[in-house]
């Protein structure tokens, strides 16, 4: 008798995060099975009109296929629309432009992609969503242990410092925003500055001269100190 090792799964009984206030949610399916050769996760529009391909180009080689599992979506592809019907494939080459959105309430689409030729690692962007979907639950402690968790497994990248100042400036901690920022400009310097002054997750630390300092600004002349 072998050990068993394989799992099964309903794509409705995995865990589920909200990407963003306009009803998408995401399901990730390579982090639930710790699949380690390819890239894959769900994606569920409660509504129609709603997203659940953002407008992307997969740059690096990467190549994508779509399958629309329920309800009924429709992809913009190069500028061109096509109707995608549950059990359509779509296939996304290197450098395609693609979105989607829900042409029916609850629609689903799983996205699966690799990049050919290479191993493939699981990306550090998982967990910012695991993040930031405890955030938009109202779990901020779990989103600062997934984040905490983030930066210990990637902590000379920027990215995970930024998305923490972001969470905790949301979260109305603006020392520590400030000091995972500072962190993230040090990282990225041609990066972060410019980003952080545009970003609206930081409209709490506008007027803070450490902010300004980070983001190479000055304050206004007459604003007061």
């Amino acid at each position: 008798m072998t050990d068993k090792t394989y799992s099964i799964a309903r794509i409705d009984d995995l865990e589920s995060y909200p990407v963003d206030d306009e009803g998408l949610t995401w399901r990730p399916i390579r982090r639930h099975f710790d699949i380690r050769a390819f890239g894959v996760n769900g994606y569920t529009a409660e509504k129609a009109g709603d997203r659940v391909v953002e407008e992307h180009r997969e740059k690096g080689g990467h190549e994508e296929l779509y399958v629309v599992v329920s309800g009924r979506a429709t992809f913009m592809l190069e500028g061109e629309e096509h109707d995608a019907p549950a059990g359509t494939l779509v296939h996304c080459p290197p450098g395609t432009l693609r979105t989607a959105v829900a042409a029916e309430p609850g629609t689903t689409v799983i996205g699966i992609g690799a990049k050919a030729g290479e191993i493939f690692e699981p990306s550090a962007w998982e967990q910012i969503f695991v993040a930031f979907g405890h955030f938009r639950k109202g779990d901020v402690d779990r989103a600062r242990a997934e984040l905490e968790d983030a930066v210990s497994n990637n902590p000379d990248a920027w990215q995970g410092h930024y998305n923490f100042a972001c969470l905790e400036a949301l979260s109305g901690d603006n020392e520590a925003a400030l000091r995972h920022l500072g962190r993230a400009a040090e990282l990225g310097p041609e990066i972060v500055p410019e980003a952080a002054a545009k970003d609206d997750d930081f409209a709490p630390l506008r007027e803070d001269e450490r902010f300004l300092a980070i983001t190479g600004q000055t304050k206004a002349a007459g604003a007061s100190s």
